[in-house]
């Protein structure tokens, strides 16, 4: 019956979304909704300020005359997820502890000091120094095309509550809005990691992630598509497991992927109440005396819906001059 319902709903409103006539004016300040234009100009920003983002063309017959042939929507590829919602938030283990609280700067808290699924990677951590003695490791990694390691780590805000700045709650602070992009290990394609050196790899489920637009509520849509260590499709179930559970089922539904062939059903996050936040959003920041630029709505979107998704590590940008 769930299902069935679930098709009908789909039907209803790919015919509403047919019916609907494409945006042509902005109208971002009033009422919080993007017109094609102005999604495609806050795509060009994300990507600029973030290259794992990109554009891509899907399937040409699927293709939205209204968007360009080659931006119909954008994609960031492999983001890891180590660790499901429910251990996330369970208050059964207590794992962080302060290490070295004597420091000046207040020392720092290790968030899994007693996490057991954690012992493994950490003994395996403890191991890889620079005097590695696994030399063939060390020598293939070295020969690696485009190696890059991140050397500093930026510290992971708290979402944001969707429903909680509805309702005032909470605030968006001006340098919570962009961060730089993670930084990727591009092997070279020839280079093959011996049995020692793939078991210092750290194997964890990963996502795609895809922004559309969405001519029926004039606003983005984020898809999800979840693979586990082996790199096999997850299935609805445990996808589930990934997203907040007062969203699963409700906000974030399996709907049909609108520029992928065969009628592809991938998790999606609903934009039924996003125009309604973003209006609130502007109206909170102009009364801090700041303009926000429609340019800037996909990487705001991408702030918020991390409630929704908060074990998925993706760039949703910080830290740019307003």
């Amino acid at each position: 019956m769930h299902t069935m319902m679930q098709a009908m709903s789909r039907t209803a409103l790919g015919v509403a979304e047919f019916l609907t006539p494409v945006l042509k004016e902005s109208k971002f300040k009033e009422t919080g909704v993007i017109n094609p234009d102005e999604f495609v100009a806050s795509g060009d920003f994300i990507v600029y300020h973030c290259p794992t983002w990109q554009w891509a063309a899907g399937d040409p017959t699927k293709k939205k005359s209204f968007l360009p042939a080659d931006k119909q929507y954008l994609i960031t590829r492999n983001l890891p997820c180590h660790k499901r919602v429910s251990h996330l938030f369970s208050n059964q283990n207590q794992t962080e502890k302060l290490v070295e609280p004597e420091d000046p700067d207040g020392g720092w808290v290790d968030a899994f000091h007693n996490d057991e699924s954690c012992s493994t990677i950490t003994e395996k951590a403890s191991e890889m120094t620079l005097k590695n003695n696994n030399k063939s490791c060390d020598k293939r990694v070295s020969n690696a095309k485009g190696f890059d390691a991140d050397e500093d780590d930026e510290d992971d805000d708290e979402a944001v509550d969707m429903a909680a700045f509805m309702k005032g709650e909470c605030q968006l602070e001006d340098d919570d809005l962009i961060a730089p992009p993670k930084k990727t290990v591009i092997l070279d394609k020839d280079v093959k990691l011996n049995e020692e050196c793939q078991s210092d790899i750290i194997q964890t489920r990963t996502y795609d992630l895809q922004i559309t637009y969405d001519k029926l509520y004039q606003t983005c849509r984020l898809w999800l598509c979840g693979y586990d260590e082996d790199r096999s499709l997850l299935s609805e179930e445990q996808m589930f497991e990934d997203f907040s559970q007062d969203h699963v089922k409700k906000t974030v539904t399996m709907e049909v992927h609108p520029h992928l062939p065969g009628g592809i059903l991938m998790a999606s996050v609903h934009p039924c109440r996003q125009a309604e936040v973003m209006k609130k959003l502007i109206e909170a920041v102009a009364e801090g005396g700041t303009v926000l630029g429609v340019h800037q709505y996909i990487v705001i979107f991408l702030k918020f819906v991390q409630a929704v998704i908060p074990t998925i590590e993706y760039d949703y940008t910080r830290n740019f001059n307003m």
